[in-house]
């Protein structure tokens, strides 16, 4: 909107408000925020955010597929990223010096043929200019009701599988060897963190856009593992630190003529930026607040 925030705050929660656009803007992203940090935890705990990254791109190309075709974004988004997030958990496991390389590689090359898509179905709905910013650096306007449904559909399932999975995901995410070693079944584990992973990136690409998801789905849960090593603890302020950054970005976003990828963005890294500061001057100091993660497997983590 672009009209500037007054020295009252009540005023300008008011008039945010009084826009149906902007409540179910800050309703989208209250969902995308709390499944994104979540699911953004575990993400940064496994060092698959390059994974998540790439299953971000891949909802670019659904999403323009989905403009091409005449339905929501959303359908294209959440069908995309899913089934990148199979594709990925259905590629061979390497092993050896160079497994992580060699994997990289082959989630790089999926990564470059989604960009390749999408500019392929942006072009053929001719949305060069105003459809490619949307899609890759996110919107505030025009998230519908039924937009709103889908998003809270999708987030409730993911996370009660999530919190079903959770002890043998973090024990298969620790260590993987000793996890397999005890019956949990870890590329079974793996591949279904990765459809939670796509749908969480599917959800947070229509609030940050495709290529800003990092914002929501990283920088977050990265804040929270710079000051604690508590699983519960990190997931809670990776929670609250992405609702901060979505809340923050969306009121800026309205009140200043910036998009909201890059104010969500700026917050979160702000964030982020912080809790690396604090955490160099307390090693520095001789002080270690953060408790060391377990070293064993969680109790009762079985398949």
């Amino acid at each position: 909107m672009g009209s500037g925030l007054s020295w009252d705050p009540a005023y300008d929660v008011q008039l945010m408000f009084s826009y149906p656009f902007m409540v179910n803007a800050f309703r989208a992203g209250t969902i995308v925020a709390v499944i994104a940090a979540t699911i953004g935890w575990f993400m940064v705990l496994r060092a698959q955010s390059f994974a998540g990254h790439t299953l971000a791109v891949v909802g670019f190309p659904g999403a323009a597929a989905a403009t091409w075709l005449g339905v929501a974004t959303g359908y294209g988004y959440f069908g995309f990223c899913v089934a990148g997030a199979l594709v990925i958990a259905a590629l061979p496991q390497h092993t050896g010096r160079n497994a992580s390389a060699e994997q990289s590689a082959v989630i790089g090359t999926v990564q470059a043929f989604a960009l390749a898509c999408g500019y392929l179905f942006v072009s053929l709905y001719k949305g060069f200019l105003s459809g490619m910013t949307n899609l890759l650096f996110g919107t505030i306007v025009g998230v519908t009701n039924t937009e709103v449904l889908v998003l809270l559909a999708s987030a409730v399932p993911c996370l009660g599988v999530l919190i079903a999975i959770g002890r043998p995901l973090l024990f298969a995410s620790i260590d993987p060897d000793l996890a397999r070693a005890r019956g949990v079944p870890v590329r079974a584990v793996g591949a279904l963190f990765l459809v939670l992973l796509g749908v969480a990136a599917a959800g947070t690409s229509q609030v940050t856009g495709s290529l800003l998801v990092f914002a929501l789905l990283v920088a977050p849960a990265a804040t929270a593992h710079k000051l604690t090593s508590r699983p519960s603890v990190g997931i809670a302020a990776a929670i609250v630190f992405a609702l901060l950054a979505t809340w923050i970005g969306e009121t800026l976003a309205f009140f200043t003529v910036y998009p909201i990828g890059f104010w969500v963005t700026t917050v979160s890294f702000a964030g982020y930026l912080s809790a690396s500061i604090w955490r160099a001057l307390a090693d520095r100091a001789g002080r270690s607040p953060r408790v060391s993660a377990p070293a064993s497997a969680p109790a009762g983590a079985r398949s």
